[in-house]
């Protein structure tokens, strides 16, 4: 049975691009928005002239994305490059990434808050080593929705005997991803805009959307409203006026589920129930909230509520601990190792933390666990076990994306060295003591 979105949430789309070096991504980008008519006549000028400094022989419709003076001369994307267009049936975000894999990281921070995955192929090389990258990434920050656009079809005669065997060679590999994943295929010519926005006759073959009518249509932000009422508390609104008195709301973004005035709630950590009273937003009152959406809400009883703590209905209690493994993806050229303290900000939370173990990281190339690892270098992606100072209040990220979800900050630098997926909370049989977190 279809699952009603409401149509709020339903109308934007965020997604990421992703694949190896030169494969079109940008490109892709630029014909997406020049196709449906999403640039401005100056921008295009500019693009053109652009083109004609560098010898191209047509519009290189990449530079729309490659905004950097690098990129542009390298002709490579070194950043998260992100671009906004619409159609009259919905909104998007895009998330541009490199392919590079030394900007593993870049591709891990587009893609944390997308809905989407376009995982591009280049159909003379077919699945190469940074295809399975990304969309083991993309599994593993639990984005469900990936198209594999075979791009460059043109260079393969619109061959569907080539189709085919990278179809068939991207299926062999989706069996050893641990996260299921719903895969759309798509082949396409990016540069010359072969089933981008228009369908193609070169395909006569394929039967399926082309890439916009996908993005227009596919279903997203299911999870988040069918999942459990989460209302991580971003600020305490206590106005100084003789009008606002008594008034103390608690502010923040709803991260999955729903309130109704007159719901039972219970605030973490206090453990205490009360039930919410009014919910308010900029635009006025409402009678419920609803999920990724920004509230403040009334509670009938008095509570010591700060930012950081969560708010759930009374009978969908969070999972928390002060020692939990985590997949993470490590950002810094500092190596990570054992015994190393951070601080972990989770939701709205932040508290101090130490990595006790190394469990295992992940060979991307064979998909292995190899255990027993001294230290993780830029890039790596694997499993740690921290101990909190504090307790987390957290959903598994299988279930919850931003409840499961955290960074960690290097406590000297202030610089954010690694992104985390929250898996379980382990033994809690002791609680830290704070001198064990003393700077």
């Amino acid at each position: 049975m279809d699952v009603l979105v409401n149509p709020t949430e339903s109308s934007l789309l965020r997604f990421t691009t992703a694949g190896s070096v030169d494969d079109g991504k940008s490109t892709l980008i630029g014909r997406l928005l020049y196709d449906s008519k999403s640039i401005f006549e100056d921008q295009l000028l500019a693009v053109e002239e652009s083109s004609k400094r560098r010898g191209d022989e047509h519009v290189n419709l990449a530079l729309l994305t490659d905004g950097l003076r690098a990129e542009r001369e390298q002709g490579i994307t070194i950043d998260v490059a992100y671009r906004y267009f619409a159609t009259p049936k919905r909104k998007f975000i895009i998330a541009d990434t490199p392919g590079h894999i030394q900007y593993t990281r870049n591709m891990v921070t587009g893609a944390s808050t997308a809905d989407l995955a376009i995982v591009l192929v280049d159909a003379r090389h077919g699945v190469v080593e940074q295809t399975k990258r990304h969309a083991f990434l993309a599994s593993l920050l639990r984005i469900d929705q990936i198209v594999l656009a075979i791009n460059k079809m043109d260079l393969m005669n619109f061959s569907e005997e080539v189709y085919n065997k990278i179809v068939a060679d991207f299926n062999e590999f989706r069996k050893s991803l641990e996260n299921p994943v719903q895969v759309t295929v798509i082949p396409m010519s990016a540069l010359n805009g072969d089933n981008v926005v228009d369908r193609s006759v070169n395909t006569p073959w394929y039967h399926g959307k082309t890439l916009l009518e996908h993005l227009e249509t596919v279903q997203v932000h299911v999870g988040e409203i069918q999942g459990e009422a989460r209302f991580p508390v971003q600020w305490v609104i206590r106005p100084q006026s003789d009008e606002y008195h008594d008034f103390r709301g608690f502010a923040g973004r709803l991260a999955s589920g729903s309130f109704k005035v007159g719901d039972e709630v219970i605030a973490y950590p206090a453990g205490m129930t009360t039930r919410i009273t009014s919910i308010h937003t900029a635009d006025g009152s409402k009678e419920e909230a609803i999920p990724m959406l920004s509230y403040s809400l009334t509670l009938a009883d008095e509570i010591d509520i700060s930012r950081g703590d969560m708010i759930t209905k009374s009978n969908q209690p969070p999972q928390q601990g002060h020692h939990i493994d985590a997949m993470i993806c490590w950002f810094s050229e500092k190596k990570l190792k054992a015994k190393s303290r951070y601080h972990v900000r989770h939701t709205t939370r932040d508290v101090r933390a130490s990595v006790t173990d190394l469990l295992y990281k992940i060979d991307i190339s064979t998909m292995e666990r190899v255990q027993d690892s001294k230290e993780f270098g830029l890039n790596d992606i694997g499993c740690i076990r921290l101990r909190c100072a504090t307790p987390l209040f957290f959903d598994p990220y299988v279930n919850n994306r931003t409840t499961g979800s955290f960074v960690l900050i290097d406590e000297q630098t202030n610089n954010t060295v690694a992104a985390g997926m929250i898996i379980r909370a382990v033994g809690d049989e002791t609680t830290p003591s704070t001198d064990e977190f003393a700077i």
